[in-house]
């Protein structure tokens, strides 16, 4: 395919940390991303400083004690695949240490500076609202982890199931400019987004496409299993291989906590155009945890 995008990022297999991306890495300025394993009775000391932070449970499970509480997972998923994530929300100046309780923990997690003093959120796979979105062979789920009016400063996580062969992200959105109404309403913010990828197999892949209406930025990746790809800007469709399901996992942080966006104009016309979703979804739900 040529030469790697700088959009897309592989996992390092030489450490535990096997995604870190901050904004010096990623030339943004809000948003970092870290993706860990561990193995059981390891330990993870860290204190959010001015940031407030998200950690998603991706298989496994864990235990966390901090100056504002304490909480444990007992039936985390065994992967991505197999339930709906738990979701720890931790606010600036919390000092925690993580311990895996399993003997494959496998997390990320995202933070972003925050002026506020909000309470620590934990949040279960039955407390977590599912959503099925779109239509045809544009249906996904989305799994909301932090959603807006969550109580927090900016950040924004959500993870995506989009079936074999269905388009996700999609008609085309961006959120790289600030827009208001004259009531101040958040039309678009300015939203700094990673996607992390996970499948069933080693083969699949997903293709992404990141591009500017006037195409000075016009890139076209394909991610495989535990890859990132960053979102600084422009429209990011997303189409997953036939054969394969798709998860990615999105951590957005800016100027809102929303997710208000503006559809490329051209696929304006096509949230009238759909006649039904698919029944494949939901691909997995919060009965499926062990």
């Amino acid at each position: 395919m040529g030469k790697q995008s700088p959009l897309l990022v592989k996992p390092k297999t030489e450490s535990a940390v096997y995604h870190r991306i901050t904004p010096e890495s990623a030339n943004w300025n809000y948003l970092y991303f870290e993706a860990r394993k561990m193995a059981r009775g390891e330990t993870w000391e860290h204190d959010t400083q001015d940031n407030e932070l998200v950690i998603v449970l991706l298989g496994g499970n864990f235990m966390v004690e901090s100056d504002k509480g304490k909480w444990e997972t007992v039936n985390g998923r065994k992967d991505v695949f197999s339930g709906v994530a738990h979701t720890l929300y931790l606010p600036r100046r919390t000092k925690f240490t993580l311990t895996a309780t399993s003997d494959a923990l496998d997390i990320a997690y995202g933070w972003s500076g925050s002026d506020g003093d909000f309470p620590a959120k934990f949040v279960t796979p039955e407390e977590t609202p599912v959503v099925i979105f779109g239509g045809d062979n544009a249906t996904r789920q989305f799994n909301d982890l932090v959603p807006p009016g969550f109580g927090c400063h900016s950040i924004v996580v959500r993870e995506v199931y989009t079936p074999s062969g269905n388009w996700s992200s999609f008609p085309a959105h961006k959120h790289d400019e600030r827009i208001l109404a004259e009531d101040g309403t958040v039309l678009e913010p300015i939203q700094e987004e990673t996607y992390f990828y996970k499948f069933q197999k080693p083969e699949a892949y997903a293709i992404q496409q990141v591009y500017t209406k006037d195409r000075s930025l016009d890139e076209i990746v394909r991610p495989r299993h535990d890859d990132v790809v960053m979102i600084p800007k422009g429209f990011h469709p997303v189409v997953a291989e036939h054969g394969f399901h798709c998860y990615y996992l999105n951590f957005l942080a800016g100027t809102d906590q929303c997710l208000a966006n503006t559809t490329d104009p051209d696929h304006e016309w096509i949230y009238g155009s759909w006649a039904s979703q698919d029944k494949r979804l939901p691909l997995v739900t919060a009965e499926m945890n062990k």
